[in-house]
């Protein structure tokens, strides 16, 4: 039973606090996971879940789950905070739960919130009594596990991925909040105008509780109209939520990036761009950004179309020189560039079987054509003997091998039939070299 002052408590928490859904018929959202005839929603509901990671962005759902877990299991539940928690306060809960295990046969779930903060001291400290049953692992983390903790955490647990909520979700919940007497705010007059919520789910991006946190602000801010009511317009909820951020991890990070970069191979500025836009919009240094786009002028572009290469540069040039805002113009030249640009990953083809075959090992020496002349003496070893000087000869060409004899007849560069390749294939026709 609550008294006065936890009811009082409980009244000055967040909206959001106050709305978290209390069982998994209240749970928005996450179906692929928790939806009927589920694996975890079985596990939960059976009380037998296992070890198991909760991964996703915030404000999805994944600490409310483990407090529904909480609230319906006959087990034992801990609640610990990465960030806040060591090797002490872990040994803690395994001697606890030890004791409840061999005295009254129950069971113990931990949470661990911002899991991936642990370090490797700290996880192996718990792996013993993960892998005795001593404990039921539940993280929380808004990070990739697989990037962002230890293997051997990982590999003892199943992984459950948490997607963005959809507008709709965050709708629902807006109106749970308006229409709920006990913890919502169904004891007031208040009109939300169907633009305004829509603005408040689309701009937070899949997290409810920025939602109800803009939901919240709106209503305590708003003077009642002469009936009593509090209107919520558009005007009213675009200053109570703030710009959807980017929370750019490591994990997101190198994904946004892999986007950009296979689109600029798949030749979509569209797509290029908008990828762009969001690495900028996330706080990524833009030269990070422009050393991708000089790569894939080389990678995906090359001799198809020098000129990207220049384009590239020049816009990484361009960002050195005047930096943000004004770079962001030749910085997405250049991306249109390379992704309008026909496509050729010989150099790249090339450059990969040099090196490796380089790596290979096997070395022979010069050829003595080849050889260093720029020493007094170089005749008595015989250095640069019969070697022709092309500019002698007709077209500034002769024939004459170069290549190291081990790796005679070789072909690393084999040219595209793409943009200007295509003259160079006809090029090295004439002068007899098979690119087939």
């Amino acid at each position: 039973m609550q008294d006065l002052f936890s009811h009082q408590e409980a009244a000055l928490s967040p909206l959001a606090d106050r709305m978290r859904p209390r069982t998994l018929d209240e749970f928005i959202g996450q179906t692929h996971i928790v939806g009927p005839g589920r694996l975890l929603r079985r596990a939960i509901e059976a009380d037998r879940m296992t070890s198991s990671i909760f991964y996703g962005p915030p404000g999805c759902g994944k600490t409310t789950l483990a407090s529904i877990i909480a609230g319906t299991t006959n087990s034992a539940f801990v609640q610990l905070n990465a960030v806040t928690s060591g090797v002490a306060d872990v040994r803690k809960v395994i001697k606890e739960a030890q004791d409840r295990r061999s005295l009254y046969g129950q069971a113990t779930y931990l949470l661990l919130d911002e899991c991936h903060r642990w370090n490797k001291a700290q996880s192996d400290s718990i792996l013993p009594a993960i892998e005795r049953g001593v404990v039921r692992f539940i993280g929380s983390t808004t990070e990739n596990p697989l990037i962002s903790m230890t293997p051997a955490i990982v590999s003892r647990c199943r992984i459950f991925e948490f997607r963005p909520l959809e507008e709709a979700d965050v709708l629902t919940a807006l109106s749970r909040a308006l229409s709920d007497t006990e913890r919502g705010f169904g004891g007031k007059a208040i009109a939300l105008d169907p633009d305004a919520a829509h603005h408040i789910a689309r701009i937070a991006n899949g997290d409810v509780r920025s939602a109800l946190g803009a939901l919240e602000l709106a209503v305590l801010t708003t003077e009642p109209d002469k009936d009593g009511v509090i209107h919520i317009t558009l005007p009213v909820a675009e200053e109570s939520i703030q710009k959807p951020v980017i929370r750019c991890d490591e994990s997101l990070y190198y994904d946004m990036l892999s986007a950009f970069c296979k689109s600029l191979r798949g030749s979509d500025s569209d797509a290029a761009l908008a990828w762009f836009a969001r690495l900028l919009y996330a706080g990524v240094d833009p030269r990070l950004i422009a050393r991708r786009i000089i790569a894939h002028a080389s990678e995906d572009v090359g001799l198809a179309n020098p000129t990207a290469m220049l384009q590239a540069v020049a816009a990484s040039q361009a960002l050195e020189s005047v930096g943000l805002p004004e770079a962001r113009l030749p910085l997405a030249q250049a991306i249109i560039a390379v992704c309008e640009s026909p496509k050729s990953n010989s150099v790249s083809a090339a450059l990969d079987a040099c090196v490796a075959d380089a790596e290979h090992g096997g070395f022979g020496a010069v050829p003595v054509h080849l050889r260093d002349t720029h020493y007094k003496g170089h005749e008595r070893l015989g250095s640069g003997k019969a070697y022709k000087y092309p500019h002698d000869y007709p077209g500034h060409w002769v024939a004459q091998d170069y290549m190291p004899p081990e790796l005679a007849g070789h072909r690393y560069y084999i040219p595209s039939d793409q943009g200007q390749e295509l003259k160079l294939r006809e090029r090295r026709r004439l002068r007899g070299l098979s690119d087939e």
